[in-house]
């Protein structure tokens, strides 16, 4: 048989899967990234570009994490943590997806937020609403191409046993040690298409991130601060995002144990962050997420009255 009928997928190690387990649980990101959108959506004052993207962001970490964290749970809870083949390839296709599909709209949001501070004169003529959804789509489009490079790749190997791997989802690097054939040419293609990407988009906002800097110089303090503080969210959540996805694909596949606790920075800890990071330090959205609940709050008490 070429294509094995199931994947037998390991535990996370030795005793890790419980606080793993947990910190899905109860502390799901998709409750925190929903507030987000439907507090974006709902709201008249939170209509900039800006907040256009990070809708949009959140959605994307919402069916990033939905992608891997339910089996994730699941297996914890059963003896076997077995997945079919298609439903493996199904959540490569989707890690890959959504995954790439954040790094360009993160990539976006730079170029948003270098447009604003670097061309404030020129800015709503340049970032019309138009031409925002023209950058979400062209996200979405790249990250569907990208995952669509790797998952093809993937599945014209042929795999003949053994038919585990020591990971939590299903990834390029796990399949491809299983793949009964010399898959360099294969590793080479992933480290071109996942690692430049993510190497490339994360120097590209390096670069951006310094103009940006360089130009704050000549504003006022209080410009500066305001600047600051709306960049140093979007930074935060780049470092935490690029790190450790650069790490994972710019290198060809490897055995190292630390690439389990590695991915889970990508594929559940930022997802949970983005939406603390983007309400602490970011009044307007605190302040449309109060009205928010006040108008909630008044309804329901009306519906009740």
């Amino acid at each position: 048989v070429d294509i094995p009928i199931v994947i037998y997928v390991t535990e996370f190690g030795r005793g890790s899967s419980r606080p793993l387990f947990c910190l899905l649980k109860y502390g799901n990101p998709t409750i925190g990234n929903l507030l987000i959108v439907l507090t974006i959506v709902s709201s008249q004052h939170l209509n900039s570009p800006m907040y256009f993207f990070l809708s949009y962001l959140s959605f994307v970490d919402i069916c990033y994490s939905s992608v891997t964290a339910p089996k994730v749970i699941a297996d914890f809870l059963t003896e076997k943590k077995i997945i079919s083949f298609i439903g493996c390839i199904a959540q490569l296709f989707g890690v890959h997806f959504f995954g790439c599909t954040e790094i360009f709209i993160l990539t976006v949001m730079a170029y948003d937020r270098y447009i604003a501070i670097c061309k404030p004169l020129h800015y709503t003529t340049i970032m019309t609403r138009r031409v925002c959804g023209q950058m979400v789509v062209a996200s979405w489009v790249g990250g569907f191409v990208h995952s669509m490079v790797q998952t093809l790749i993937t599945t014209q190997l042929p795999f003949c046993g053994p038919n585990e791997i020591d990971h939590y989802f299903c990834d390029v690097h796990p399949l491809l040690q299983l793949a009964c054939a010399d898959t360099y040419v294969v590793g080479i293609i992933v480290v071109a298409n996942s690692g430049m990407i993510a190497l490339g988009c994360f120097l590209l906002l390096v670069i951006s991130y310094i103009v940006i800097l360089i130009s704050l110089r000549t504003h006022s303090s209080e410009g500066r601060r305001k600047a600051l503080s709306t960049c140093g969210s979007h930074i935060a959540v780049v470092i935490l995002f690029f790190g450790p996805c650069t790490f994972t694909y710019i290198r060809p596949s490897s055995h190292l144990s630390e690439d389990k606790m590695v991915a889970v920075f990508y594929t559940v800890i930022t997802p949970m962050l983005n939406p603390l990071i983007y309400t602490l330090r970011n009044e307007e959205v605190k302040s449309a997420m109060r009205k928010l609940w006040s108008r909630k709050v008044m309804s329901d008490g009306k519906s009740i009255g």
